[in-house]
């Protein structure tokens, strides 16, 4: 009867062992890809808020000086800075591969700045004399 108890206990021990070691590779499969998704997602909204900045700013530019326009956006998580010179925006995303640059360049001369931090944030687009002015609150 002993011997049997203890059979019983070893086989559920290869058994737990073996889900074990099946459930690992498993939880790795899933921690890659959902890292993989987070970057995707965050550059895919950089790039999807830099196309908006630019697009209101050249329509606000050739509008013509007291022109202005807001624009209520969601900033993603790990942006490491931000950039508005020249004919470009500019923002380095920090992903599992390094940094990684998020480029929209313009027709018109931009200039300001804006924000890093990961949320909603309200930019504001003023056509200035020969360039746009950005700002955020």
């Amino acid at each position: 009867m002993n011997t049997l108890k203890s059979q019983v206990s070893v086989e559920y021990m290869f058994i737990m062992g073996f889900a074990t070691l099946m459930a690992i590779p498993l939880l790795l499969i899933y921690y890659t890809y959902t890292s993989d998704s987070s970057d995707s997602v965050a550059t895919g909204q950089a790039l999807q808020i830099a196309r908006k900045i630019v697009d209101s700013s050249e329509s606000v530019y050739y509008l013509g000086k007291p022109s202005q326009t807001t624009l209520k956006l969601n900033f993603p998580e790990n942006i490491y800075s931000t950039s508005l010179e020249n004919y470009e925006v500019l923002f380095k995303i920090r992903t599992q591969n390094g940094i990684t640059d998020i480029v929209q360049v313009s027709a018109v001369n931009i200039s300001g700045s804006l924000p890093i931090t990961q949320g909603i944030h309200i930019v504001t687009i003023k056509a200035e004399g020969g360039y746009v002015s950005i700002t955020s609150n």
